[in-house]
């Protein structure tokens, strides 16, 4: 569809692995690779409410020069925000049959992004509406406590089995090189290290990872599985007495 709209547009295909109907693991993809996504459009489908009246949306975010095409339903908000203030944000327009359809993915979304990417104005393609109106909610930062100690949440755990929280370096530093990592009741102990490899066997680490953030780890094997954590739940991290 996109070739049919836009001939010649470069397609940088992010990610087809998605788990069915899960938002939130969609919503962090982008959110995590949006930065080097920019300039361009992104489009992105994983659309449970295909068919229903939730809104199709193109979210414009003039600073970074990208404009966002998919479900109104949570998965774009975050990378939007973490691109930069949302400029505009108009509600795709669509007929009855398009509501109808169970592949919004081809039939409205794809070619309204092809359309965006070839120059098209984002008011020929539906009505402006409120951002402040936008589902979704920015990726959570962590809560500094009055002891100094940090309250985190697993944002997101790899095939590997790191389970990177929504903590970075900056964040931990006042914390040392070695830290208590508690999971509702359960304490370890894990060092801050710059590699996989500078862990022992079996020993937790927290490791510094290409998005920026932490990720609790150990070397050649599954931290996740070790500690049972998954994502979305909270991490306590705090100075080792």
């Amino acid at each position: 569809m996109i070739a049919g709209v836009a001939p010649g547009v470069s397609v940088v295909d992010i990610n087809h692995n998605v788990p069915p109907h899960d938002i939130r693991f969609g919503a962090l993809t982008l959110w995590r690779t949006a930065p080097w996504l920019a300039p361009g459009v992104i489009l992105a489908v994983v659309d449970p409410g295909v068919g229903t009246t939730r809104r199709p949306v193109a979210i414009s975010v003039g600073g970074a020069n990208v404009v966002l095409v998919g479900p109104d339903n949570g998965l774009l908000l975050p990378a939007a925000l973490r691109l930069g203030p949302i400029t505009l944000a108009v509600a795709l327009e669509q007929t009855q049959a398009d509501r109808g359809a169970t592949f919004a993915g081809r039939d409205l979304f794809a070619p309204a992004a092809a359309r965006i990417a070839m120059g098209a104005d984002l008011h020929a393609l539906g009505a402006a509406v409120d951002v402040r109106t936008l589902q979704g909610e920015p990726v959570p930062t962590p809560e500094r406590r009055p002891d100094g100690s940090l309250r985190a949440e697993v944002l997101w755990i790899d095939r590997f089995g790191n389970a990177q929280v929504n903590v970075s370096p900056h964040d931990a530093a006042p914390l040392g090189h070695v830290v208590d990592v508690r999971t509702g009741a359960h304490i370890w102990s894990a060092r801050l290290v710059a590699a996989y490899a500078d862990l022992q066997a079996d020993e937790l680490g927290l490791v510094h990872d290409s998005y920026e953030l932490l990720s609790i780890s150990l070397n050649a094997a599954s931290a996740a599985a070790f500690t049972g954590i998954r994502p979305g739940d909270p991490v306590w991290l705090s100075r080792r007495d």
